[in-house]
């Protein structure tokens, strides 16, 4: 595997490609959920490409940019192992070099959710993606859907600048339990790690209490009450949404998806169903 830091060297590398490439771009403090992307983009392109950049504009004020886990070695071990070709680990100044004054900003489907809770957070993906996908010029991206807002605003962007790449979502990749795998589980200790898995027990009773036919107001407020009861201090959202537009939904209709984001300890969690 060739690892490049530079846009120089990333240029040079990337002329040398003339096959179908696939980019999986990531935060670094790589698991299996990463390992499946590559996975997933070796089937569908010759060559494989990731990139690791700890991305400081989509953290906002007090939140874990700090001490985000950075381990550049074990991740590149574990990206090579899976089978990835190139290697993107490029610097702040890099991507950021004095001057740069540009943000993406997307309406709509960055407004709600985590955007509420995390004001310009989607800001700072929109614009590390198009970064990312400008330089590296891939034919596919591929991204996980436990991160289901972010895929729909990273699809919302690449149609509406006319980037010409496919996107591909993965589906979530999961602890035996149910957790869904994240960088972020670390920050958990044993005894909120037994509790965590509250949090997709409760998405997929919601799920089934839905599709059995009940109210979703009170499948949403059953759901919460079992967060409360597991032990989780905040609750920013757990709601039924439209799974293209992101609304709201009082009643099942059409494709749907059930998001939620908690607190349990320091440590905040995301996770989302299909329903």
């Amino acid at each position: 595997m060739q690892i490049v830091r530079t846009s120089e060297e990333l240029a040079l590398a990337r002329a040398k490609i003339q096959e179908s490439l696939a980019l999986v771009p990531t935060m670094g403090a790589l698991h299996a959920g990463h390992t499946a992307l590559i996975a997933a983009a070796r089937r569908l392109a010759d060559t494989v490409a990731a990139s690791v950049f700890v991305n400081p504009t989509q953290f906002g004020a007090g939140e874990d940019f700090g001490r985000y886990p950075r381990r550049e070695d074990q991740d590149a071990r574990m990206l090579e192992e899976a089978g990835c070709d190139l290697l993107w680990a490029p610097s702040a100044e890099e991507i950021y070099p004095e001057g740069f004054t540009t943000t993406v900003s997307v309406a709509g489907v960055s407004e709600r959710w985590e955007g509420e809770a995390r004001p310009g957070h989607f800001d700072g993906v929109a614009t590390i993606v198009v970064k990312l996908l400008l330089s590296v010029r891939p034919n596919i991206a591929l991204f996980g859907e436990k991160d289901f807002q972010q895929l729909a605003v990273i699809r919302r962007t690449v149609e509406d600048l006319s980037i010409p790449v496919q996107i591909v979502g993965v589906p979530t990749v999961r602890e035996a339990d149910g957790l869904a795998l994240s960088s972020r589980n670390a920050y958990l200790s044993a005894d909120e790690r037994k509790s965590a898995v509250a949090l997709p027990s409760a998405l997929k009773s919601a799920r089934d209490a839905i599709r059995n036919g009940s109210a979703v107001s009170a499948a949403l407020q059953l759901a919460k009450q079992s967060l409360v009861d597991a032990g989780f201090l905040r609750i920013d959202y757990f709601a039924l949404v439209d799974a293209a537009t992101l609304e709201p939904l009082e009643a099942p209709r059409g494709d749907m998806r059930l998001l939620a984001a908690a607190v349990i300890g320091t440590t905040r969690l995301i996770d989302n169903v299909a329903v």
